[in-house]
């Protein structure tokens, strides 16, 4: 075997079967290698659309993301996924086409060192080296599942690739997995606070999400003390949010927040489960008491964004299990119950028309077992807050990154992986110019993946802010695209949706069409004033 081969096996091994990327010359040994290893290639448009779709493919089958992409410019343009799979604990194996190094000590085009720029960024970064090619990918599958997950970026030399490699070793590291608290004083303490509790409430987030069995224990704990339960966007769904114990998913609302961060400050005890600020906006800055808090996490408290006067590196559902039981009479005065009631009340759709109405008609329609993704901006500050998730990754979206052109490439990677669910991209119009693009990549790949854009002229949450801070309007406006008709030119169906009753009934179509489609829902200008 050469050392593409050797790679190839070893992701398929580790249970890939989509990678995504830009062909160059560097990288064709590979391609062929993947190919003929089960593992199917995908052209995206952009080397930042294809991580995403790669990404969108995790999402959908537990296996690490592959993105490939040449030497260069390629690479180069990867940079800004790179940096939203480390920032979204992202599995993501970035395999970059390298010069031979040798050449490189005489030779310049498109060269400079991948390596140095993206160790900053990467759980590691390797150069594969022959007589160890095995290894090395060995360990960048180990240590990008491994903990928090991660993205980690090899670098393939030409004549590497190419080379032949020793027989490789027959055994394939697992993912290492956190362990649960030791015994001891301080856990004997947490057991104790929670006894004593009468006013609990969990904390969930990202980490909950990529421990194996984390949402089954999370939900189990849950019920088993009547304790309700606030998750982070990412982590939407841990426990479905029709349950009568969830508060729903938050971080970037400040009209949910209002209403959300005194029951947090209420609360006698905050159990942070997995939970990691970076998906949070700034009024998450230490929304507790840490002498109340208990904390299970996959890595340290670096960011100190919060803290918690018992803290564990560890497993959250064996954390979680270590704790014991609740006490009785929970939350006397219902407060968990009447902040339920008043969130669900700020969400109800106040205007004849708006991005509100639009969402509401169709997350009525949007089938339980479809995924939704969302873009970033004013829209999906809404959208996180008005959908209803009933099992986790259900809402897929960047948000540590908080990226711009993401949710129509994770919608078509995770349709991609998963063609038996329904796949829904919902994007603002200024996301949705960013990835023009990947229309082709979407018809290319004949999966009938919905978009819903968002169509007011304006990036929408930076003219708020503008507005807010008294600053001039400027950047923030643009010219109406028809997106519709770029939808048809592209070989797709595209509607465009005006008022009330008619976004549901685009939507219904839509799911039934054999083709992608895309709708374009017009709103008012500043619609998104009083709704985030």
């Amino acid at each position: 075997m050469n050392a593409a081969e050797i790679i190839a096996a070893r992701l398929h091994a580790a249970g890939v079967r989509h990678a995504f990327g830009i062909p160059g010359g560097e990288v064709l040994t590979l391609i062929d290698a993947l190919v003929r290893a089960g593992i199917r290639f995908h052209l995206a448009r952009h080397e930042n659309a294809a991580g995403f779709m790669a990404e969108g493919a995790w999402h959908a089958t537990g296996a690490p993301g592959v993105l490939v992409a040449t030497v260069g410019p390629g690479i180069a343009n990867a940079f800004n996924v790179v940096a939203n799979a480390e920032q979204d604990r992202v599995p993501l194996i970035v395999i970059s086409g390298m010069v031979d190094p040798a050449v490189a000590m005489t030779y310049t085009h498109q060269v400079f060192d991948h390596g140095a720029v993206f160790a900053r960024v990467c759980k590691a970064s390797f150069t594969a080296a022959s007589g160890a090619v095995d290894v090395m990918v060995d360990k960048a599958i180990g240590i990008a599942t491994s903990g928090r997950p991660g993205p980690v970026h090899i670098d393939l030399p030409i004549k590497v690739a190419a080379g032949e490699e020793p027989a490789p070793r027959g055994v394939l590291r697992g993912p290492v997995l956190p362990t649960a608290p030791a015994p001891g004083e301080a856990l004997d303490r947490a057991r104790e606070m929670l006894a004593a509790a009468r006013r609990p409430v969990i904390v969930a987030g990202l980490d909950v999400l990529n421990e194996p069995g984390g949402a089954e224990a999370l939900r189990a704990f849950a019920e088993a003390g009547g304790i309700p339960v606030v998750t982070t966007y990412k982590a939407k769904g841990v426990l479905p949010e029709d349950h009568p114990l969830s508060l729903g998913g938050h971080g970037l609302s400040p009209k949910a927040d209002a209403i959300l961060l005194p029951l947090l400050r209420e609360a006698d005890v905050v159990i942070s489960a997995g939970y990691d600020p970076i998906e949070m906006r700034i009024g998450w800055r230490d929304p507790w008491d840490p002498a109340r808090a208990i904390e299970f996490v996959h890595a340290p408290n670096t960011h100190d964004m919060h803290h918690a006067g018992l803290s564990w590196v560890c497993s959250v559902a064996g954390g979680l299990a270590a704790l014991g039981r609740v006490g009785e009479g929970l939350w006397p005065c219902g407060t968990p119950g009447a902040v339920r009631a008043r969130l669900l009340e700020a969400l109800r759709p106040k205007a004849d028309w708006g991005p509100d109405v639009a969402m509401a008609e169709m997350l009525v329609v949007l089938p339980g077992d479809a995924v939704a993704s969302v873009d970033s901006g004013a829209h999906r500050i809404l959208l996180s807050q008005h959908f209803f998730a009933r099992h986790p990754r259900a809402l897929i979206q960047s948000t540590g990154l908080c990226t711009m052109g993401c949710a129509l490439p994770l919608a078509l990677g995770h349709r991609i992986a998963a063609p038996q669910r329904p796949a829904v991209a919902f994007m603002g119009d200024g996301c949705a110019e960013m990835v023009l693009g990947e229309l082709a990549t979407l018809r290319d790949s004949g999966e009938p993946v919905v978009v819903v854009v968002f169509v007011d002229r304006s990036l929408a949450l930076i003219e708020l802010k503008q507005r807010k801070e008294g600053l001039h309007n400027a950047g923030v406006d643009f010219g109406r695209t028809d997106f519709a008709g770029l939808a048809r030119l592209f070989g797709g169906i595209g509607v465009t949706v005006r008022g009330p009753g008619e976004a549901g009934p685009a939507l219904e179509d839509a799911l039934r069409a054999n083709r992608f489609t895309l709708i374009e829902v017009e709103i008012p200008r500043r619609a998104y004033d009083g709704l985030i």
